[in-house]
């Protein structure tokens, strides 16, 4: 687990590190899916995409 990160001397929660971090690695995978239409088949794709990046982000926090 991370301590605060201090950007520019303001201190910058954890949550936040790891929510950028889950956001970039969400975009990756949307592109993925988006490029080989694998979003097609799923019945409600904000809610999955939302579900997925929850995941990622409690994943982080959990072993990063």
């Amino acid at each position: 687990m991370i301590h605060e990160v201090n950007i520019w001397g303001v201190l910058v929660a954890p949550i936040t590190v790891y929510g950028v971090m889950a956001l970039v690695l969400f975009a990756f995978l949307r592109t993925f899916w988006r490029l080989t239409g694998l979003l097609q088949f799923i019945w409600h794709p904000p809610l999955f995409e939302l579900a997925v990046y929850v995941s990622i982000l409690s994943l982080l926090v959990l072993y990063a």
